[in-house]
């Protein structure tokens, strides 16, 4: 069984992000699960914390279900061009200490997908990502790409994917990084 964790970059009730993970949840191909995590609980990086009790247990959370992950999908929102700061702090934390970078994100498979109320999708936030990734010796999957655009129109007020053809990519992307992902 190949178990993906995904992680929402929102912290909003209603983020379109966390509903894209929803459906991918519903999707994932026969012999593969996705669980959904948000970051709700997790601080602001402070050095002096670390260093005086650890990581926090919302972070400890996490970085344990990342390792039990065969496979991460970030579904990131796009804030002025960039990574949301609330996403890349989570990713900050989960890199402390950096003897533990290895076992969270060395060749672990990770992919990016993202969606926006805007017109452009997450196109620049995803490109962002990459960097970031790469530096933390990740595998990162990039047999697929997925921005999902006017998010507004995409989703129902439930949060529900409505849109056949962003439900098809999805679809898609979500075998193609479960294959990718396999143990």
């Amino acid at each position: 069984m190949t178990q993906l964790l995904g992680i929402s970059g929102s912290l909003r009730s209603g983020s379109f992000n966390t509903a894209l993970l929803r459906a991918a949840a519903a999707m994932v191909p026969e012999g593969a699960t996705l669980e959904v995590a948000t970051l709700h609980g997790i601080p602001l990086y402070d050095g002096d914390a670390e260093a005086a009790s650890g990581p926090p247990p919302a972070v400890q959370a996490l970085k344990d279900r990342v390792r039990a992950a065969d496979g991460v999908l970030l579904a990131t929102p796009e804030y002025n061009n960039g990574i949301p700061g609330v996403f890349k702090n989570a990713i900050d934390w989960l890199s402390r200490p950096g003897a533990d970078i290895p076992a969270v994100f060395g060749d672990r498979p990770f992919a990016v997908i993202g969606a926006s109320p805007g017109g452009f999708g997450t196109v620049l936030a995803q490109d962002a990502w990459w960097p970031v990734l790469r530096t933390l010796r990740a595998r990162v999957w990039f047999g697929g790409r997925l921005m999902v655009s006017r998010a507004g129109t995409v989703f129902d007020a439930d949060g529900r994917l409505v849109d056949d053809r962003v439900a098809g990519q999805l679809r898609e992307f979500v075998a193609g990084f479960a294959a990718f992902a396999r143990p």
